[in-house]
């Protein structure tokens, strides 16, 4: 029986190549995202992939969505992202409770919905997209940084609980990537702003970058457990350190 993954957030950047990879590599992949047109693009061009509109920040939406999918090796909590770059002090609240909404809480809807069947394939993969953002904090991204936190340790807790269970936990934590629409998205829209933060710096990582680590993980013998990957380009040495060609 061929292997189903889920991918979460797939209808553009690392989600997109997430799953174009996974089906590269033989799995039935189970594309989600509210744009549904973009996943059918995706499905369309890709054998093996196949489109499940999902809003993970709907209980409903997340419980027919599981609904649908029959069975489970891997799931891949790819969807989130980051709104702003205000001060605490100076941050939205909204902003923060969308990044919170999709980020932590709807990878742990994703869990709780697909966990059981993780467990019950014998060998299941859950895959957490975290960030470098979840491991140090910077300026101007206090909301993203406490989300992507709260995801680390969601990662961390459930390993522990998970553990003696066939199902393997694994974090992939991303510095720079240019990916399509995060930076943008970020910024509101602005892609100028959006260019600037990556202005200079020699060969950021891609998607398709991430999604081989994410594929390279998942696919290691069943009793190797890779517990976290940070993953940067090699201009980033730190989350404050970035060599730029001036």
């Amino acid at each position: 029986m061929t292997k189903t993954a889920v991918v979460t957030g797939a209808s553009s950047g690392i989600g997109a190549a997430t799953a174009r990879r996974l089906a590269a590599e033989g799995y039935d992949v189970v594309a989600g995202a509210r744009r549904l047109d973009r996943l059918e693009k995706l499905a369309g061009e890709v054998p093996g992939i196949r489109a499940l509109e999902l809003d993970v920040t709907s209980g409903a939406s997340v419980d027919a969505f599981a609904a649908a999918v029959e069975h489970c090796e891997v799931l891949v909590n790819n969807a989130g992202g980051a709104l702003g770059t205000e001060t605490v002090a100076g941050a939205s609240l909204d902003d923060w409770q969308s990044m919170y909404d999709t980020n932590v809480l709807g990878s742990l809807r994703m869990t709780q919905a697909l966990l059981p069947k993780l467990v019950d394939s014998g060998d299941g993969v859950l895959v957490m997209l975290t960030s470098t953002a979840g491991l140090v904090s910077y300026e101007g991204g206090g909301g993203y940084c406490a989300a992507k936190h709260a995801q680390t340790a969601m990662v961390e807790t459930l390993r522990l609980e998970l553990v003696g269970q066939p199902v393997r936990v694994i974090e992939i934590a991303p510095g720079m990537v240019r990916s399509e629409g995060f930076a943008v998205t970020r910024f509101r829209g602005d892609a100028d702003a959006a260019a600037r933060v990556y202005a200079g710096v020699p060969d950021p990582l891609t998607s398709e970058d991430v999604a081989d680590a994410i594929a390279w993980c998942v696919t290691r013998p069943a009793h190797v457990n890779v517990d976290r990957m940070v993953i940067r380009p090699r201009a980033q040495a730190a989350q404050h350190k970035v060599h730029r060609i001036t």
